[in-house]
């Protein structure tokens, strides 16, 4: 499997952005967007995944502005450190940067055809805003905290979007979980799927304090699936 690094140029300076390339050497594209915990070996194994599965796959590092090339320690608590970055991210213009990432990676000549995202965590809540404020072709939002709080943003959304909740998530509450639930009914293309028994980073197989081995497996096949209806590899 191919990888390299792309260099994305903002009024502030250059960010990388990260490239998986699948066996084929092109195909559809996502724009894989980090966790807090940075793009570490999980948000890389993740990428590796989806570049197995046909993608071409950019994770930009979003928290360039605040410390360079950021890496939850693995084996330590990557909690706490993680929060404090995540406490000082500037939010609108993390999404800025993920506009700069998508453009960039549209413009690859081994993307052919559509182009998603897919974001964990703070990830899940930035893909959803930019499928608000640009034409996504699919969405995949996981744990997005800031979903339930801005749910006006489903009015702009045009791509097909799935959400996928951890119904027992100690930082989003099952209420505000339903808050999605009833938004989401009845718009053509939105799916939420909730793994009651979940928490929260239920995906991460790297932070053992999250990962749900049960959850996991049920909630990548559902994301899978979604890719494989809205974002084909032909």
């Amino acid at each position: 499997m191919e990888t390299r690094n792309a260099l994305v140029s903002t009024g502030d300076g250059d960010f990388d952005v990260p490239l998986w390339l699948p066996p084929a050497g092109r195909g559809p594209g996502i724009l894989l967007v980090q966790e807090i915990f940075g793009v570490g070996p999980y948000i890389r194994k993740v990428a590796e995944d989806l570049a197995a599965l046909g993608y071409v796959v950019a994770a930009p590092e979003l928290f360039w502005r605040l410390r360079a090339h950021w890496r939850a320690e693995e084996g330590d608590d990557p909690v706490p450190a993680s929060i404090d970055l995540a406490s000082r991210f500037d939010f609108e213009t993390g999404v800025a940067d993920c506009e700069l990432a998508l453009r960039h990676l549209r413009g690859l000549p081994e993307v052919t055809g559509r182009t998603g995202a897919l974001g964990f965590c703070l990830g899940g809540s930035l893909a959803y805003t930019l499928a608000a404020r640009t034409d996504l072709d699919a969405l995949v939002s996981f744990y997005g905290s800031q979903v339930p709080g801005t749910l006006d943003l489903m009015d702009r959304i045009t791509a097909p979007a799935l959400f996928v909740f951890g119904g027992s998530d100690p930082y989003i509450p099952r209420e505000d979980v339903a808050k999605v639930e009833r938004a989401a009914a009845g718009r053509p293309g939105m799916e939420v799927h909730v793994l009651e028994e979940a928490g929260h980073a239920f995906h991460n197989h790297v932070a053992p304090g999250f990962y749900d081995a049960k959850a996991a497996p049920v909630a990548w096949e559902l994301a899978v699936t979604f890719l494989e209806r809205h974002l084909p590899v032909t």
